[in-house]
C-alpha cells in the first residue's frame, strides 16, 4: 500500500527508536497483552479487539462508528470521517487481506513522564507485511503528534511493517469510492452479468453506453459498480462517475501489485 495520489499528506521526518518502547494490545478477550516489537509481527489483528474505542457524546465534532468491511466481513471502528474514508481506501485494495481499527498502543518513556499513541488503522497485505496508519488533517498535524508519528515510524521499521500518514483525500475522489462502496458487498455480484460487463468493456465506453446494452439497468448497474469497486473495472475516478464516464476492463489487480 502507498499514500494514495488523491491525499494531502505529511512526510515523517525520521527518527531514532527510543530505549524501552512497549506495544500493548486488546487479545480476543480485551484483555491487555504486551509484546516485544521484535514479536509483534506474529500478532493476528483480525483475532484482537480495538485497543480503545471512540466515545460517542453529544456536542462532540468527530464522528466515530463502525465500518462494514467487504475484505474482513466484519466491522472495523473508526474515530473520524477521515478514518473512515482511509479504511474504505484499504476496504478497496485488492492488495489488503485485514484490516483492524485502533490497533494496539505503542508506549515508551521521555524523562519522567511515559508518552501513548495509539495508531489509526492496521492492514495485513496478501504477502505478510503490515502497513500503520495515522489519519490527520494536513492542519492538525503540531509538534507532537510529528513527535509520535517519527516514534512510531521507528518502531514500525523495526518489526518489519511500513507506516504511512495520511491527510484529507480529494473531495471527488472520496464522493466517488462512498458511492462504490455502496456495492461492496457479494450481494453484489452476478457471475453471468459480469463476463457480460467485461466483455463490452474490453475496449473502453462510456458507463451509460455499455449499461444500456447489457440488460436491465437495476440489475446490470449494481454489478457494474460492484465491478468498479473490485477494481475489474477502471475509469477516471478524479471526476465525477456518470453515465459519460469511460471505463474499461483492467488487468487481475492483485497480479499487477
Amino acid at each position: 500500500m502507498h499514500v494514495a495520489e488523491h491525499d494531502r499528506h505529511l512526510p515523517v521526518v525520521p527518527c531514532e527508536l527510543p530505549d524501552g518502547v512497549q506495544l500493548v494490545y486488546a487479545d480476543d478477550r480485551d484483555r491487555r497483552q504486551v509484546v516485544a516489537l521484535e514479536d509483534a509481527a506474529a500478532v493476528d489483528f483480525g483475532r484482537t479487539r480495538p485497543f480503545r474505542k471512540p466515545p460517542a457524546y453529544r456536542g462532540q465534532r468527530n464522528f466515530p462508528g463502525w465500518w462494514w468491511s467487504a475484505t474482513t466481513r466484519s466491522h472495523v471502528v473508526y474515530e473520524s470521517w477521515l478514518q473512515r474514508h482511509h479504511i474504505i481506501e484499504a476496504d478497496r485494495d485488492v492488495r489488503v487481506t485485514g484490516i483492524a481499527g485502533q490497533p494496539f498502543e505503542l508506549a515508551w518513556p521521555e524523562g519522567k513522564n511515559r508518552v501513548r499513541h495509539v495508531p489509526d488503522l492496521f492492514c495485513r497485505i496478501f504477502d505478510g507485511g503490515g502497513v500503520v496508519t495515522d489519519c490527520r488533517p494536513v492542519s492538525r498535524a503540531n509538534d507532537g503528534f510529528r513527535h509520535k508519528s517519527a516514534v512510531t515510524a521507528a518502531a514500525c521499521s523495526m518489526i518489519g511493517w511500513d507506516f504511512r500518514v495520511v491527510g484529507e483525500p480529494d473531495p471527488v475522489w472520496a464522493a466517488n469510492l462512498r458511492w462504490l462502496a455502496g456495492y461492496r458487498h457479494p450481494r453484489f455480484g452476478d457471475e453471468h452479468l459480469e463476463a457480460t460487463l467485461l466483455e463490452l468493456f474490453a475496449c473502453p465506453q462510456s458507463l451509460g453506453d455499455v449499461a444500456g446494452q447489457a440488460g436491465d439497468p437495476i440489475r446490470v448497474r449494481p454489478a457494474l459498480f460492484h465491478l468498479l469497486w473490485r477494481g475489474r473495472l477502471s475509469g477516471d475516478l478524479s471526476r465525477p462517475l456518470g453515465e459519460t464516464t469511460v471505463l474499461t476492463v483492467c488487468a487481475d489487480p492483485l497480479e499487477a501489485a
